[in-house]
């Protein structure tokens, strides 16, 4: 069976980590199978929402230090075509863990445990992230000499408070689900036998949205992070626009009117 799973539920996409035995950890087919699902979502106009979770005990625990690192410091030669694929086209990796990687299609996170390092921060490229009660964040690269370099220098202090994100940088010590929703970092604690299904209330809520509305939501929230108030505004106003001049923006207060839901159609 395949080590990341890859489902469509009507216009939900669910992506699974499926290495339990490994604790989820992120080996080169795990990315490259990745990198593909996030493009498939995007581009795939029938999806509207995305789901990301993990089989068994552990939502994450980033690299596997056994088959990925070594890989990419070349202190092993590719072995198959995951790692062939993976050398070949550094792009993967950065698609895989949502970092420079346009994606305006939101995505809820179900963490149905511990989400260390890689895992952590692929997490940051998510936009709703619930959490079970014995899930916990963590990223200790410092401890082993190195930096999360995969987005968390950059994306952490801009999603919860400055001291809270530079202890966790500085110390590598996790945090436990109640502290990380306490910071902001999680937006609800589920218990694990509901997580999924909580994932899926809030994603059919966001999937009756108007699609064009909701990809502008997100792509004006993360683009005009650090602009100046007028560049900021200009960026949503040509959001506003473009939503404005589409069907969608005609259908909903039809439908409304006529007591009637909504058939949005993302143009």
């Amino acid at each position: 069976m395949s080590e990341l799973l890859f489902e469509k539920r009507g216009g939900v996409a669910v992506v699974t980590f499926n290495r339990p035995h490994k604790k989820n950890a992120f080996n080169p087919e795990m990315m490259v199978r990745l990198a593909e699902a996030w493009t498939e979502f995007r581009d795939d106009d029938a999806l509207r929402v995305a789901i990301l979770t993990g089989n068994g005990d552990t939502f994450c625990a980033g690299a596997d230090l056994g088959r990925l690192i070594p890989l990419l410091t070349k202190a092993r030669a590719p072995e198959d075509e995951w790692d062939k694929r993976l050398l070949a086209d550094r792009s993967i990796f950065q698609a895989a863990i949502l970092r420079r990687f346009e994606l305006w299609k939101p995505v809820v996170a179900a963490v149905n445990g511990a989400a260390l390092a890689g895992g952590c921060e692929l997490l940051q490229g998510t936009d709703i992230r619930l959490a079970a009660p014995e899930a916990s964040f963590g990223l200790p690269e410092p401890k082993r000499g190195i930096v999360p370099g995969g987005g968390s220098l950059v994306r952490l202090v801009r999603q919860i408070p400055y001291v809270r994100a530079m202890q966790i940088l500085l110390t590598g010590d996790p945090i436990s689900a109640e502290t990380a929703l306490a910071v902001g970092f999680v937006n609800e604690i589920v218990p694990r036998e509901k997580l999924v299904e909580r994932a899926f209330e809030i994603a059919a809520r966001i999937a009756d949205n108007g699609p064009l509305a909701v990809r502008k939501i997100k792509e004006v929230a993360i683009r005009s992070q650090g602009q100046p108030w007028d560049d900021a505004f200009h960026i949503e106003d040509q959001a506003s626009r473009e939503v404005l001049r589409s069907s969608d923006a005609r259908e909903g207060p039809r439908a409304f009117m006529e007591k009637r839901k909504a058939n949005f159609t993302g143009r």
